[in-house]
C-alpha cells in the first residue's frame, strides 16, 4: 500500500514538473514574441522617418508659396509649376527606384533617397531665383520617388502576417506628421520678414537627416531581398529576430526562396524577364496591377494633395483673408489628417483593408460634394468659412482612415517577390503623375470652372473610386505575402491549408 502510495506521489511529481515546464516554454514564447514585436516595430519607424521629411516639404509649400509669391514676384502658371513639378518629377525617382532597391538594397535606397531630397532642400532654402527653386524642386521630387515606394515595401518585407498592415501603414502616418509639422512651421515663421521667413520654412526640413543617418545603422536589410541575392544565412538571421514563431524559420525561408523562384537553385532573375512579365502579364499579375495602380492613382485623383497644397486657397475663396488665420486653419487640417491616421493603424490588421477603404472613399465623396456646395452658395460668410473647414476636415479625415494607407499597405503586399519592386514603382509612378497634375492643373480649373465646381469633379471621381474597390480590389487582412499571391491565381483551397498550417505553428504544444 506504501509502494502505491509512492507511486502516486512519484506520479504527481513528474505531473507537476511537466505543467511547470510547459508554464515556462509559454512564458519564454510569449516574451520572445513581444521581443520580436517590438524589433520589428523599431526597424518600421526608422524605415519611416524618410516620409517625414516628405510630409514637411508637402505641408511647407502651401505656406511658403504665399510668401515666395510676394519675394520673387512669381506668376500663378510658376506658381503651379513650383508646386506641381516635384510630383511629376518623382515618377524618374519610383521608375529608379524598384531597380535600385533590387540591385543595392531596400536599406541603402532609403539612405539614396533622403540625401538626394536633402540636397534639394538645401538648393530651394537658399535659391536667389525661380530658376534655382525649380532645380532645388527636381532635385526633392527624386528623392520623393525613391521614398515612397521603398519604404511600404521594406516594412511589409520584415512584418509579420499579423501586423504587417498596421506597420506598412507607418510611412503614411509619418507623412503626415511631416505635414502637419510644415503648416505648423508656416504658422511660427509667417512673422519673419517675406525674404527670409520662406527660406527658414523650407531649411528647417534638413533637421531630420541627422535622425535618418542614425537610424539607417539599425536597421537589417530584408530578409526577402537577402534571399533574392542568395545570401541565405544573412536572411536566416534576420527572419530569426522578426519571425513571431521563431520554430518555423526554415519553413518561411523555403516560401521566399520558391515566392523568389531560387528554390532550386536558380539565381537572380533578369530585368529583361521582370519587365517581360509586367508588360505581358498572366491573368493574375494582371489583376494585381489593376488592383494595386488603380488604388494608386485613385488616392490622388479624388484631390488629396490638391487640398493639402492649396488649402489657404480654399479657405480664401471661403471667407477668410488674414494670412495668419489661413495658416492657423491650414494647422487644423493637419492636426486632423494626423489624427485620423492613428486611428487607422488601429483598425488595418483588425477590420481589414476593404471595410476601412469603402469607409473612406464613401466618407471622402460626401465631404467633397459638401464642400462644393457650401463654395459656390455660402462663401464670404461666417457659415461658410465654418462648414468649408469643417468639409476639409472631414475629407482628409476620411483619407487618412482609409485610402491613404490602406493604398500604400496594399501596394507593398499584393505583387508576388520576383515582381515587387518594379510593379510597386509602377503603381508609385501612377500615384505621382496623378498628383502632378491635379496640382498642377488645380488653379487654371478652378478658374475655369470655379474652385466649386473642382471639388464637384473631385467628388464624381471619388464616387467612381468606391466602385472600383468594389470591383477590382480583394481583402488580404491576415494573409502571407505569398498567400495573397494565391487570390489573385484563384486559389482559395491553398490558403485555406496554408492558413491551418499557420494556425498549428502558433498554437502552443
Amino acid at each position: 500500500m506504501g509502494l502505491v502510495k509512492f507511486q502516486e506521489y512519484g506520479d504527481s511529481d513528474d505531473e507537476e514538473e511537466h505543467v511547470s515546464l510547459s508554464h515556462h516554454n509559454i512564458a519564454k514564447t510569449n516574451n520572445d514574441f513581444n521581443e520580436t514585436r517590438r524589433y520589428v516595430l523599431t526597424c518600421s519607424i526608422f524605415a519611416s522617418l524618410n516620409s517625414v521629411l516628405l510630409g514637411y516639404d508637402v505641408g511647407v509649400m502651401s505656406g511658403a508659396i504665399i510668401f515666395i509669391q510676394e519675394d520673387l514676384k512669381i506668376t500663378e502658371v510658376q506658381e503651379e509649376v513650383l508646386v506641381g513639378i516635384l510630383s511629376i518629377i518623382s515618377l524618374l525617382g519610383s521608375l529608379a527606384g524598384g531597380k535600385t532597391s533590387d540591385a543595392i538594397g531596400r536599406k541603402w535606397t532609403i539612405a539614396f533617397a533622403a540625401i538626394v531630397f536633402q540636397a534639394g532642400a538645401a538648393i530651394m532654402a537658399l535659391a536667389p531665383s525661380f530658376g534655382f527653386l525649380i532645380v532645388g524642386r527636381l532635385l526633392a521630387g527624386i528623392g520623393v520617388g525613391f521614398g515612397v515606394m521603398i519604404a511600404p515595401i521594406y516594412i511589409a518585407e520584415i512584418s509579420p502576417t499579423s501586423t504587417r498592415g498596421s506597420l506598412t501603414s507607418f510611412p503614411e502616418i509619418f507623412i503626415n506628421f511631416g505635414i502637419l509639422l510644415g503648416y505648423i512651421s508656416n504658422y511660427a515663421f509667417s512673422g519673419l520678414p517675406v525674404h527670409i521667413s520662406w527660406r527658414v520654412m523650407l531649411g528647417v526640413g534638413i533637421i531630420p537627416s541627422v535622425l535618418l543617418g542614425f537610424a539607417l545603422s539599425m536597421i537589417p536589410e530584408s530578409p526577402r531581398w537577402l534571399v533574392m541575392q542568395n545570401r541565405i544565412d544573412e536572411a536566416r538571421i534576420v527572419l530569426s529576430k522578426t519571425n513571431e514563431s521563431g520554430g518555423d524559420i526554415e519553413e518561411r525561408l523555403m516560401d521566399i526562396q520558391k515566392a523568389a523562384g531560387i528554390a532550386n537553385n536558380v539565381n537572380k532573375y533578369e530585368s529583361k524577364a521582370i519587365w517581360h512579365d509586367i508588360l505581358r502579364p498572366t491573368p493574375s499579375v494582371k489583376r494585381m496591377l489593376i488592383a494595386g495602380c488603380g488604388i494608386q492613382c485613385f488616392q490622388q485623383i479624388t484631390g488629396i494633395d490638391a487640398t493639402v497644397y492649396y488649402s489657404p486657397t480654399i479657405f480664401k475663396e471661403a471667407g477668410i483673408e488674414s494670412k495668419s488665420k489661413l495658416l492657423a486653419a491650414t494647422v487644423c487640417v493637419g492636426f486632423t489628417k494626423t489624427l485620423f491616421i492613428l486611428v487607422a493603424i488601429f483598425l488595418i490588421d483588425k477590420v481589414g483593408r476593404k471595410p476601412l477603404l469603402y469607409l473612406s472613399t464613401i466618407g471622402m465623396t460626401a465631404c467633397l460634394f459638401c464642400l462644393s456646395i457650401t463654395l459656390a452658395i455660402l462663401h464670404h460668410g461666417k457659415l461658410g468659412i465654418v462648414l468649408s473647414i469643417l468639409a476639409v476636415c472631414g475629407n482628409v479625415a476620411f483619407f487618412s482612415v482609409g485610402i491613404g494607407p490602406v493604398c500604400w499597405v496594399l501596394s507593398s503586399e499584393i505583387f508576388p517577390l520576383r515582381l515587387r519592386a518594379q510593379a510597386s514603382a509602377i503603381g508609385a509612378v501612377g500615384s505621382r503623375v496623378s498628383s502632378g497634375l491635379i496640382t498642377m492643373s488645380f488653379l487654371s480649373v478652378s478658374h475655369a470652372i470655379t474652385v466649386a465646381g473642382t471639388f464637384f469633379l473631385f467628388s464624381l471621381i471619388s464616387l467612381m473610386s468606391v466602385v472600383f474597390i468594389h470591383k477590382f480590389v480583394p481583402e488580404t487582412k491576415g494573409k502571407s505575402l505569398e498567400q495573397i499571391e494565391m487570390v489573385f491565381q484563384g486559389d482559395e483551397q491553398g490558403i485555406r491549408i496554408l492558413q491551418m498550417t499557420d494556425t498549428d505553428r502558433l498554437v502552443p504544444k
